[in-house]
């Protein structure tokens, strides 16, 4: 109870504001605002998830069935706003909570009950130290919230990596071709996963990571990530 005052006197002194706006926010809103929410650049692949340009992106790369996004990423627009807070703000809370808010849509629009397991793309050890956490799992996280499932890490990136940034499409793929590995094989075979990235531009890390999933016999691959565009 003395924490909750504290807190709430503290929300009176610093009330926390909108990421995007930098508007105080109302109780019931978390991170961003409604007016925010309302004009994020939400796409509709989940509508089309197997019949889409990201889908299209991995053809021959990569075993995958369903391949989503939640915004429509450009550049100085809402997305690259939200993703530049999220990794280099600290803004882990805002990750997750775009994953409960894609969630959501995902779960009114029957996918509850489809994936055993939500994947996120793992970070090295050493970016993990510096970081204090993955933006990838913390969207993930939100996602098996609000789908009433589970986040599980079943990768590992053996290796560190160049930024992705400023690559070409052949220079990506070469950057993460042999960086991931499994592990805890067991959970991985005949369940259906959702392999799940913060940012999607040419489908190499993702397809990296499925390759490497698809090893160990899963029923299905989906993928799904915060952001997707032509460039980050």
């Amino acid at each position: 109870m003395r924490f909750k005052y504290w807190r709430d006197f503290l929300s009176l002194v610093l009330p926390e504001t909108c990421c995007l706006c930098k508007r105080s926010l109302f109780p019931f809103e978390d991170q961003l605002c409604k007016i925010c929410v309302s004009q994020l650049p939400v796409t509709n692949y989940h509508l089309i998830p197997e019949e889409n340009d990201l889908k299209i992106k991995l053809l021959g790369l990569a075993p995958v069935n369903k391949v989503m996004a939640y915004l429509r990423f450009s550049k100085k627009g809402y997305s690259q706003k939200l993703l530049h807070q999220i990794k280099y703000k600290n803004k882990a809370e805002l990750a997750r909570v775009l994953g409960l808010n894609y969630g959501y849509l995902l779960k009114k629009n029957g996918y509850k009950d489809v994936w055993d397991y939500i994947v996120p793309v793992p970070l090295h050890e050493r970016k993990l130290q510096i970081r204090g956490y993955n933006q990838s799992e913390q969207f993930a996280i939100g996602l098996a919230d609000a789908l009433e499932t589970e986040c599980k890490n079943l990768l590992l990136r053996k290796l560190p990596t160049e930024t992705q940034t400023n690559k070409s499409r052949i220079e990506r793929w070469e950057n993460v071709s042999e960086v991931f590995e499994t592990k805890n094989k067991d959970e991985i075979k005949d369940n259906s996963l959702l392999l799940v990235d913060d940012v999607m531009t040419t489908g190499a890390t993702l397809a990296s990571c499925a390759i490497s999933l698809n090893s160990c016999k899963p029923r299905s691959i989906d993928m799904a990530v915060l952001a997707a565009g032509s460039y980050y």
